[in-house]
């Protein structure tokens, strides 16, 4: 595990956002710079970390360990459904096929825990059209897990819940079209799900996004990575849930709680500044999840971030040398 002292030493060389018109149209997303050229699209997966619809900062190695993680999962899940990666020039960017996007994430759930145990203790979970039982506790487990839809709001704007009759409703999605992605987030969770408890992990719940290239449903943007899903260390699972005790989590949910608990920020007005600490300690639990999963002790060099990308992309060819 990499030490402390190091992700300190990278604090300074985290990588906020990338300048490199030459790749294409840039679209600026809350993690990620993606620039588009034809059928083409080269995603940036910077060190800026988000909650709560604001961008707070950025924690070292953070987009690293995201674009590793899911060209691993990529590998891991491509006889499920196809994926858009084409290549992985430096370890956090990913050359992708571009593909019509579907506009609402699937966000499926094996626990009712985060916004979701949030809506419910407050009754309003009911968005998703789904009659949810009465006395569930923090973290329980659901017999199966639970799709919960969201729309996909541009950056600064907020996700909101809906119910699957209102995107057939609203014809968001073709009824064929949904239900394929549908069965393809259900076998995807419970490959990923699979593979975590092999590893000592939970998890617990994630979100999916697709799209349509060359006329197939594809898997896009990121999957199974501690940004887009929850972990929970398997040990102790049980005895924490019978406690009350909140679970050992290794991914974004410790800076959301950290918000909520030490500054009562939950999305409106400004956001605090992230403590060094806070960042070290968030960049420790990613790079924890990344070695649980990948079986790989993480090594990167100190240094910066998107000079290392620039002369890897000019190396690869995507950028003229």
């Amino acid at each position: 595990m990499i030490s402390d002292d190091l992700l300190r030493a990278q604090l300074p060389h985290t990588l906020r956002q990338v300048d490199l018109p030459a790749l294409g149209e840039l679209y600026r997303g809350k993690v990620r710079d993606n620039y588009t050229r034809g059928d083409r699209m080269v995603m940036i997966t910077t060190d800026r970390i988000s909650a709560f619809d604001h961008v707070l900062g950025t924690i070292p190695f953070k987009g690293e360990v995201l674009s590793r993680l899911t060209t691993f999962w990529f590998d891991k899940v491509k006889d499920i459904a196809p994926t858009h990666l084409l290549a992985a020039p430096d370890p956090s960017v990913m050359v992708v096929r571009q593909a019509r996007a579907l506009p609402v994430e699937i966000v499926i759930r094996g626990y009712i825990t985060g916004s979701l145990w949030r809506d419910y203790q407050a009754g309003k979970a009911g968005a998703y059209g789904i009659a949810w039982p009465a006395g569930l506790r923090k973290d329980q487990r659901f017999d199966q897990p639970i799709i919960t839809p969201s729309t996909k709001a541009e950056y600064g704007q907020h996700d909101e819940p809906i119910s699957e009759a209102e995107i057939l409703r609203q014809r968001l999605v073709a009824p064929e079209v949904w239900r394929e992605a549908i069965a393809v987030a259900q076998r995807l969770f419970a490959r990923g799900q699979e593979w975590a408890a092999s590893r000592g992990l939970i998890l617990v719940d994630t979100k999916y996004e697709m799209g349509i290239s060359g006329g197939k449903l594809t898997v896009i943007d990121e999957i199974h990575t501690p940004d887009s899903s929850r972990y929970w260390v398997a040990d102790g699972y049980a005895e924490r849930f019978a406690r009350g005790e909140e679970q050992e989590m290794l991914d974004k949910e410790n800076v959301r709680q950290w918000l909520i608990k030490e500054h009562g920020f939950s999305g409106h007005g400004a956001p605090p500044a992230l403590s060094d600490e806070v960042r070290v300690m968030l960049a420790r639990k990613y790079i924890e999840v990344f070695e649980r999963l990948t079986g790989e002790t993480f090594a990167s060099p100190i240094g910066d971030v998107g000079a290392r990308i620039e002369r890897n992309l000019r190396a690869t060819g995507y950028l003229p040398a």
